[in-house]
């Protein structure tokens, strides 16, 4: 895969992380909506979970530098990227159908767990004084609500752009190479097949010519 088409990949999907996250979504002191779901598992699922993680961290940064909505946290930079990481692993270069189906809910799973309920209500209990207990009531819900949203949007978003992706990034490019080789090697085979058949028939000539002669000296 072409890195120069990785980089330019990155970079848009860089671009409508901090669109999502900074410009288009709806935030509360301990909660927020958006859209930023969609360029990470997009990322880890065509990218690879060292991208994402890096256009995670990238996307944290820049947004707080472009457009700063509460002081520096390291503990959301952190978040950005296991997010990137966990789609990564699971998502990336894997099987499409039902295998992938199931490493993506499961990988939703995971981060609305682990991160948005777990990490996240941690930093948020630790930035405004106030009890895990008490602000994971309502994230609980909220995720309930965003998981299966989540799920249904991006599954449609993923068969959608599965081809158009393939050829941007030259996946199944081996493959056609790989029958290729296979035809070629089969023809060689037919070849080598049709010199042996004349081969044989040569050898065959020259004993009977052999034995005629033989037989009439």
């Amino acid at each position: 895969m072409p890195k120069v088409k990785q980089l330019a990949l990155a970079g848009l999907l860089l671009a409508v992380l901090i669109l999502f996250e900074r410009f288009i979504s709806i935030e509360t002191q301990l909660l927020r909506i958006s859209f930023a779901y969609v360029p990470y598992i997009l990322a880890g699922w065509l990218l690879g979970p060292l991208w994402t993680g890096v256009i995670g961290v990238a996307g944290d940064l820049l947004g707080m530098l472009l457009m700063p909505k509460a002081g520096f946290f390291a503990g959301f930079t952190l978040n950005a990227l296991l997010t990137g990481l966990i789609y990564g692993v699971f998502l990336h270069n894997r099987p499409t159908g039902r295998g992938l189906i199931i490493r993506f809910v499961i990988s939703l799973i995971i981060v609305h767990a682990a991160i948005h309920l777990g990490l996240t209500t941690l930093w948020l209990s630790i930035m405004y004084k106030k009890a895990f207990l008490i602000i994971i009531g309502g994230r609980v819900i909220a995720n309930l609500i965003e998981l299966p949203v989540e799920f249904a949007s991006m599954l449609l978003i993923m068969r959608f752009l599965e081809k158009p992706a393939k050829v941007y990034l030259g996946f199944g490019a081996g493959d056609k190479d790989a029958v290729e080789c296979e035809d070629d090697a089969g023809e060689n085979n037919s070849d080598s097949g049709t010199d042996s058949k004349n081969a044989s028939k040569l050898f065959q000539y020259e004993e009977e010519r052999q034995d005629t002669y033989l037989g009439g000296r």
